[in-house]
Parts: C-alpha cells; sequence; structure tokens
C-alpha cells in the first residue's frame, strides 16, 4: 500500500459523493436494547471506527458507491452517534463530512460527536509543531463540515514522546507497576521531568491544542497510542506540566482483547495518577490478528501469530468464530472493564464498513449486555482462548512500538494498524 503523505500542506483528496442514497428494508435498526451515553464527554457506549471510509479498508468502487453514507446512517439511527477518524487514515476524513453533511436533515450537528487526530500524516511522518497542529485542526474542521471537534488526539504518542528504555518495548506492559517502572520513566517525585526532545515536542503540541479548545474549536483534547505505559507517563506529564490540568481523555487500542487485556490494570492508575475521568478503547480485533488471518503488515512477532491462528481454529465451532468472542469480549460491559471502583468509563472505538457490519455490531453488544443472556457458553469459550494464549506465554503480551525497538525489525506501521 502506498504511504503518501497526509499533512495539511498536501493538496487535499478528491471524493465524489454518489447521486443516489438508497433506503432499503437493511437500512432501519433493529428493535432491541438501546445504547446509551457515557462518562463526562457524553459518549456513546459504540464509537463508529471510520478509518474503514477509506481505501485503507475498501475499494475506491465502494467509497463512490452509497455504502459509505448509508453505512454512516444505519449507525446514527442505531445510536452509534460519534465517530474516530484522522488525517492519517487516507480519505476518512473527506469521506465522513460528506456523508455527514448530506445526512443534517435527519441528523444535525448537535445529535453526534466526533473524534479526530492530528499529529501523524505518514508511516514514518509526524509533525508535532504548533503551527502544523493548528493547520491541521483547521483543514479537520473544514473536511468534517463543523466548526468544532469534540475530541481532538494527539495521534501515536508513543512514536514521538522520549523513549526511556534502551532495549525491547515487548512484553508485559503490567510490570511498570512491580518492577520496571523506573525503566519507562514513572518515577515518584518526577512527574514533571522532561526526559528529552521528544517529550519537549509532545508539550509543544499539546499545548497548542489547549489554545484550540480555549478558542472553542475544540471541546476536549487527549493522546492516542498503543504501549500503555507511554500513554500513562505522558498523561502524568501533561498533568505536571502548565497549567497543570489533566487531560481530558486517552485513546489506546489493542490492549482490551482476548488476547491482550492489559489495559484493565492501567485504568485506575490512569484515574488516580492522570486525573482523567473518561478514556476510550479501541481495536476489539487487535488489528486483525484475531481473525482468520492476520494482515501481512502486523507487527505482532511470527510465533504470536502462530498461536493466534490455533486460538482460531480451536473455536471455529463457536457461531461467527473467534472474531464473534473477540468483539463480544470487549464490547461486555460488566466487571472489570467498567471501572467502576475507579470511576472510569470506557466507550469502544469499532471499524464499520457496511450495513451488515453495524447490523451484528448492534446485535453483539445487546446480547453480551443482556443480563437474561446465558453467558456460560460464551464465558467458556473466551477461557480457552485465553489459556491457548497463557500456554505459549502471549496473554497480556504486548509487541513493541514502535516496531525500531524490536529486536528483530519490521516494515514500517501501515495506517490500517487501527482496524479492529
Amino acid at each position: 500500500m502506498a504511504q503518501e503523505s497526509r499533512h495539511p500542506d498536501q493538496p487535499e483528496p478528491s471524493y465524489t459523493f454518489p447521486t443516489y442514497i438508497r433506503e432499503e428494508v437493511n437500512d432501519f435498526p433493529q428493535p432491541g436494547l438501546q445504547l446509551g451515553n457515557i462518562g463526562p464527554l457524553a459518549f456513546p457506549q459504540l464509537v463508529f471506527g471510520a478509518a474503514t471510509l477509506s481505501t485503507i479498508y475498501n475499494t475506491e468502487g465502494l467509497l463512490q458507491s452509497d455504502i459509505p453514507v448509508r453505512t454512516v446512517r444505519l449507525a446514527l439511527r442505531y445510536g452509534i452517534r460519534a465517530f474516530d477518524t484522522s488525517p492519517y487514515y487516507g480519505d476518512s476524513e473527506v469521506v465522513l463530512g460528506q456523508c455527514l453533511q448530506a445526512l443534517a436533515g435527519e441528523f444535525p450537528r448537535s445529535s453526534y460527536k466526533i473524534i479526530t487526530k492530528c499529529g501523524r500524516y505518514g508511516s514514518d511522518e509526524f509533525d508535532y509543531t504548533p503551527s502544523t497542529i493548528r493547520k491541521s485542526v483547521l483543514r479537520s474542521l473544514k473536511r468534517l463540515g463543523t466548526s468544532y471537534l469534540d475530541v481532538l488526539l494527539l495521534h501515536d504518542v508513543d512514536f514521538v514522546a522520549s523513549p526511556m528504555c534502551p532495549f525491547p518495548l515487548e512484553g508485559l506492559h503490567s510490570k511498570v507497576f512491580t518492577d520496571a517502572g523506573a525503566d519507562w520513566g514513572l518515577v515518584p517525585g518526577k512527574e514533571g521531568k522532561v526526559w528529552g526532545s521528544g517529550d519537549r515536542r509532545v508539550i509543544e503540541a499539546l499545548t497548542e491544542m489547549r489554545k484550540l479548545k480555549e478558542e472553542g474549536l475544540v471541546r476536549a483534547i487527549g493522546i492516542s497510542g498503543y504501549t500503555l505505559p507511554m500513554l500513562l507517563r505522558v498523561a502524568i506529564l501533561a498533568l505536571h506540566t502548565p497549567p497543570f490540568q489533566p487531560l481530558d481523555t486517552v485513546l489506546s487500542y489493542s490492549h482490551y482483547t482476548l488476547q491482550n487485556s492489559a489495559f484493565v490494570s492501567f485504568l485506575p492508575h490512569l484515574h488516580s495518577d492522570a486525573k482523567l475521568s473518561q478514556v476510550f478503547c479501541a481495536s476489539p480485533l487487535s488489528m486483525g490478528l484475531l481473525t482468520a488471518r492476520a494482515p501481512p503488515w502486523h507487527p505482532a512477532p511470527t510465533k504470536l501469530k502462530e498461536v493466534a491462528a490455533v486460538a482460531y481454529e480451536r473455536v471455529k465451532e463457536w457461531p461467527g468464530e473467534l472474531p464473534n468472542l473477540a468483539v463480544g469480549y470487549t464490547l461486555k460491559r460488566e466487571g472489570e472493564i467498567m471501572g467502576c471502583t475507579v470511576g472510569l468509563t470506557v466507550p469502544t472505538v469499532i471499524g464499520l464498513s457496511n450495513l451488515h457490519e453495524v447490523h451484528e455490531a448492534v446485535a453483539l453488544w445487546r446480547e453480551v449486555n443482556n443480563p437474561t443472556t446465558d453467558g456460560v457458553p460464551r464465558r467458556y469459550a473466551e477461557g480457552l482462548v485465553k489459556s491457548i494464549f497463557q500456554e505459549q506465554g502471549y496473554l497480556d503480551w504486548s509487541w513493541s512500538c514502535p516496531p525500531s525497538f524490536r529486536k528483530t525489525t519490521s516494515l514500517p506501521l501501515s495506517p490500517v494498524q487501527k482496524s479492529t
């Protein structure tokens, strides 16, 4: 896949919106349990991952059809009234903006929320300078046809913030709470320490984002990334840097899944140490790892992909196979992930490409959150999958991000790594 630049200084992509939008039986929601809004940012429990509205995931032919706008419309009708996108996700902002503007008669801007990002514009292209942050946001507003963003995230801070570990970052992230905190800069009394030029770049970007929030162009700001200790450290650093205010949110991906649920162990610390009251989890299929076949660009080592393939085969008789189990596990909101004891609420970002996937996602959310559903068979199958990863030492195991820290180098990260 070509990795062209999506920098704000580059020409805008062209997109031809369909002239006719169908409305058929499948364009309307099925009756059932309704999604609710949660947390101080009042986001729905499911958030539409809009990287799918691009050639990263779908063909040019599909994008030029009425499928994207019908998919967005159905999601809105179901109550999935929030979208997560980024300039990094190819044409996503452009296509999403066109869809939302076409649906303004049924769904005005006040009826949904938008998350977008700034700072990353290519596989190895990061620009956190204040001028580019501002330019990026202004372009996103124009693309999305809105005067404000509900959430602005600094994209993939683990690629830019000062690395603390002079060794591969793969392994068990939760070790930072026992014997490895100092290795990640999580040192009591040094919460506001700037460890290098990368940290300075992050602080400069966050300072500009705070200005955009003060101006009303952005209503909430935060950071996104994969590496949990880095996300925690940067969130704490932001709190201990003038004006000494916490971030509004953090988005973590691939860390509340059947293979790796380390996110749960970080929730209390994100609340108590970084003073966050809203976080998001994304990628319940761990960027395709928990599907029939992990994509070739996936950053997981070959052995982990092989173990995932074994897990897939072991539960092949389950309706919907491993993807159904994996997504259901992440969408379930009883017990640990609710974070009730620490006051955190956690919406899930899930990529949706077509009407069928919207219907399927909502049906699965309803199933796993219905108190009358017999959850024993599902919990048994989930336990089987977890045991397979545990036997091979890969349960709650994280690959290195950025990949240059891996013992064995890999290809540059692709935008599709935010896949579900």
